[in-house]
């Protein structure tokens, strides 16, 4: 019997590709670790092998993949997306022969694998698609990097995420070189930002960077255990996004935009008072899955008192103060 290891984390969904809600698996598979390690607002970063070799880092991740097997039919789902500690692609996190194991484990699913883009090189991508590819997809495999915000100074200062939006762009290519499609994660209001600001930044970001993408999906930022953020946050230096601005933001989106708002209605996610925060959060999953944006229309007419408080956070809130609410 093959030795089992739960990853650090594996659930179903569904996600629209091509216009088609199809089932998806979800896995987060404990790694070497993120080779950054700096990001403010990741607790993943945390969720690693330490000190392993490279042999047994090869042995813990294979047996994370045969659990993925004796856990999940393999007629259940259609997409995989993979995450990791850091970056699926980084040899020294993910050992090129587990990546083989995994395109052998997953070969016919439709792979979506994150990771930053200083380790896609065209021969790894190429390796990896020529393992999966079946034939059932005319895109087997789209590589995912959290480029965040397009612009350089918020991604720096505010994430401190160690690339340029010129170093995801030239890695986009790449990818594309390789055979991969590109998917591309954007964050809703990391820290430091007012609500405007935060809105205004998704704005932009959503615009420059679709020319490069072939997906875009927009996470909000979530408070984690031990990370800065959480630190600002119980410090009361940080609010998490409002659900009005999430709205504000996929109303005026072009092209269609994903969101999953990971650990809406709560205090240490994405919120406004309590009452609406259902109504939104279904309304942005429902936009999600059919690109339908009546339902997302009609929400953001109805009132709610929290709207006002949220208009007055977005016209006086200043970026040298504290945030107005919590």
């Amino acid at each position: 019997m093959i030795s089992v290891e739960k990853p650090l984390a594996a659930w179903k969904g569904k996600e629209t590709y091509e216009g088609e809600a199809i089932d998806t698996l979800t896995v987060i598979f404990r790694s070497g670790g993120c080779a950054w390690n700096r990001c403010r607002m990741c607790g993943y970063r945390h969720e690693r092998y330490r000190d392993l070799a490279a042999e047994e880092l090869s042995d813990r991740m294979r047996r994370q993949v045969a659990w993925v097997q004796a856990n999940y039919r393999d007629d259940e789902y259609r997409m995989l997306k993979i995450f990791t500690s850091g970056s699926f692609f980084d040899p020294a996190e993910v050992p090129p022969d587990v990546r083989d194991t995994v395109a052998s484990a997953f070969a016919g699913k439709l792979i979506i694998a994150e990771t930053r883009p200083e380790y896609i090189s065209s021969d790894a991508v190429a390796g990896f698609i020529a393992g999966i590819d079946d034939g059932s997809w005319d895109q087997p495999l789209y590589v995912a990097m959290g480029l965040e915000t397009t612009d350089n100074e918020i991604r720096e200062k505010c994430i401190d995420k160690g690339f340029a939006f010129q170093d995801f762009i030239d890695a986009a290519g790449r990818a594309r070189q390789g055979g991969a499609g590109v998917k591309t994660y954007l964050m809703m209001k990391p820290p430091f930002l007012t609500e405007k600001e935060a809105i205004d930044d998704m704005h932009r970001s959503i615009a420059e960077a679709a020319p490069y993408s072939d997906m875009i999906s927009m996470n909000l930022c979530t408070v984690q255990s031990r990370t800065d953020v959480e630190r600002y946050w119980k410090s009361h230096a940080y609010r998490p996004p409002y659900l009005w601005s999430v709205l504000e933001v996929l109303l005026a989106a072009q092209p269609h935009v994903m969101c999953d708002p990971v650990g809406g209605g709560t205090v240490r996610g994405p919120h406004n008072c309590g009452s609406c925060d259902r109504m939104i959060l279904d309304a942005i999953r429902d936009y999600s899955l059919t690109g339908d944006r009546s339902l997302l229309r009609a929400i953001a007419e109805t009132d709610c008192a929290c709207k006002k408080e949220w208009e007055f956070v977005c016209a006086r809130e200043k970026p040298y103060c504290m945030p107005l609410t919590r």
